[in-house]
């Protein structure tokens, strides 16, 4: 192929993501031309509303993969936490890359850490996986809604709308606004989400050019972990209305997979953590999915 064309959201988050690719492309295809291709997604329009009540994570990719279908873009890229747990049929994820930071972090101009807040304060986030452990371990904060992008929400907070807000290490990295966070929460803490801190290229399956193209990005200790958490995601619903958090990392030359499915308020949380061979990711994510719902992760759910 003389040329790829790459598929991408307008955010300046967005967009860093899809020129990186495109730069880890150019390093092993230096003959092969590569252009962005950025749209506007709905999911990015509708930011005064949860993405639950909106339509789900779909809302940030169907513009994308419209535009491959239409042969308008031969592959997009994605954060790994956005892309739904089940694409379409004829879209395929040809490559996951090397994670970020996969972690969840705490930035404020009032406060030098999330259990440092003072009772009543407010603290905002879209996500209701943040919102279940916030309110488990810190009942006294107000949650409240924050959409937009990544600079958006930081205004909002400037403004003095929030006291505080949460949001992923890997997105404020990237941007070089890592000196905007005041403190990182640790898994223990905080859970990620599934494929927090991963990109992820899709295309179409059929694409096999494509895909031989892709190959070379590809990280397989990266890909292993987030296959593990996509797994139990997927078994359990797969969207962003769910309280779920799932990360899993290597030790031992095994994977460990910890996961929490919660309802939204905190109050009732259940947890699982399980170790399996690194060829096996997806029976990793089935055993910690099977415990959940042991446990009964589906009354939670209300699945």
């Amino acid at each position: 192929m003389r040329k790829l064309v790459i598929a991408t959201r307008k955010s300046r988050l967005a967009l860093w993501q899809a020129q990186h690719i495109a730069d880890l492309l150019k390093k092993s295809h230096s003959k092969v031309e590569i252009e962005l291709l950025p749209l506007s997604t709905r999911g990015d329009e509708l930011i005064d509303r949860r993405l639950d009540d909106a339509g789900g994570k779909g809302l940030f990719i169907k513009e994308l993969e419209h535009a491959m279908a239409e042969r308008r873009a031969d592959l997009a890229v994605h954060s790994m936490k956005d892309l739904p747990a089940e694409l379409p049929p004829g879209f395929a994820l040809a490559a996951i890359t090397q994670r970020e930071d996969p972690r969840d972090v705490f930035v404020s101009r009032k406060y030098p850490s999330l259990g440092k807040m003072a009772k009543g304060s407010s603290i905002g986030t879209s996500s209701l996986r943040r919102q279940a452990q916030i309110g488990e371990r810190h009942p006294g904060l107000e949650v409240r809604l924050l959409r937009g992008n990544v600079d958006t929400r930081l205004a909002k907070l400037d403004r003095g709308e929030y006291d505080a807000i949460v949001l992923a290490a890997a997105g404020l990295v990237r941007l070089g606004l890592a000196g905007r966070i005041a403190a990182r929460l640790e898994t223990d803490e905080m859970l990620p989400a599934p494929g927090q801190g991963a990109l992820g290229i899709e295309c179409l399956a059929e694409r096999t050019e494509v895909t031989a193209l892709l190959a070379p990005l590809a990280d397989s200790a990266t890909s292993a972990c987030v296959r593990a958490e996509r797994t139990v995601s997927r078994l359990l619903g797969g969207s962003c209305t769910l309280p779920l958090a799932a990360f899993a990392e290597i030790a031992n030359d095994q994977l460990r997979l910890r996961a929490l499915v919660a309802s939204p308020d905190g109050r009732r949380v259940v947890r699982t953590e399980c170790a399996g061979p690194l060829a096996d990711p997806g029976g990793l994510g089935e055993r910690a999915a099977q415990d959940l719902r042991r446990q009964g992760a589906e009354e939670i759910l209300g699945l």
